[in-house]
């Protein structure tokens, strides 16, 4: 089932990412911890992609035993910042191959060396080349509540998000934010707009307190005084500070869902034990029976 098929269910769903390991030694560590997350019985898993590619192959292989082995469907990354045409066309093939049909099409973080491919220089020439090689498979884009950091406006940045939607986007998931206003405040923005495909909230819980500052460098999320005066209380104490951004996530959720946000997506990476405190704190919220199925 594509992930778009999930979403028009028009019930509350919720989404984990995983990420491919660096090195092929460590595929055995992060297939288990992959495995256990998709044990929690989550509507889908997405899997990211290497820097300029570098694990795509792990992407696939992590991506298909997930959806294999488990039977949750997954949505699969594909950055194209550092790849030529024919390399995408090769990745995507992979994925038909394997029998994934939902691909996340990004852009992809500016490599350090500031080499780029002169095929793909925004993720709409992604989009619109993997609806060239097939039409039916199901296509998710990035999108950011506070504006993309290389964008000066946000208003430029929603016409910039527009266009990537025209060209065959089936649904949006958002950068990490801490703020549900600033989340409320854009899809008020982007539904003016005319966009109106399903929008996932992506959610991070922060369970470190050396996360918060890569995590603002990352995407350039507000960090509101609620979530400062928690870092500052317990972020030195590790096993607390893990708690207490769970519980964070958890009532971030919570709010959107009672504000009629029907799909949440959480940023859990490889940690089993994060996903499982989410789910257990939302278990009967999100009628936890139904998506076990």
């Amino acid at each position: 089932m594509s992930i778009i098929d999930i979403l028009n269910n028009n019930k509350v769903t919720i989404s984990f990412e995983v990420f491919p390991p660096k090195k092929e030694t460590n595929f055995d560590e992060v297939e288990k911890a992959a495995r256990q997350i998709a044990d929690l019985h989550p509507n889908f898993m997405s899997v990211t992609y290497g820097a300029g590619g570098t694990n795509n192959k792990n992407t696939a292989h992590l991506a298909a035993d997930i959806q294999n082995k488990t039977s949750t469907p997954v949505l699969a990354h594909l950055t194209c910042v550092s790849s030529t045409k024919e390399q995408v066309a090769s990745v995507v093939h992979t994925y038909e191959d394997l029998g994934i049909d939902s691909i996340m099409a990004l852009r992809g973080d500016l490599p350090k060396d500031g080499k780029v491919s002169p095929d793909y220089t925004h993720a709409i020439d992604l989009i619109r080349d993997i609806k060239a090689i097939n039409p039916n498979l199901c296509i998710g884009g990035a999108c950011y509540p506070e504006g993309h950091v290389e964008c000066e406006r946000q208003s430029e940045d929603i016409q910039h998000l527009k266009e990537k939607v025209d060209a065959g986007l089936d649904f949006l998931t958002t950068q990490m934010f801490f703020d549900n206003d600033t989340f409320y405040n854009f899809m008020f923005k982007i539904r003016e707009a005319g966009i109106t495909v399903p929008v996932l909230a992506g959610i991070m819980p922060i369970t470190k307190k050396r996360q918060v500052a890569r995590s603002v460098a990352l995407s350039g999320a507000t960090i509101p005084h609620k979530f400062r005066r928690m870092v500052d209380r317990f972020g030195d104490s590790e096993e607390t500070m893990k708690q207490a951004g769970i519980i964070y996530a958890s009532e971030q959720i919570i709010d959107l869902i009672s504000n009629g946000i029907n799909h949440i997506h959480v940023y859990s990476m490889n940690r089993p034990d994060i996903a499982a405190g989410i789910i257990q704190n939302l278990s009967s919220i999100i009628d936890y029976d139904r998506i076990k199925k």
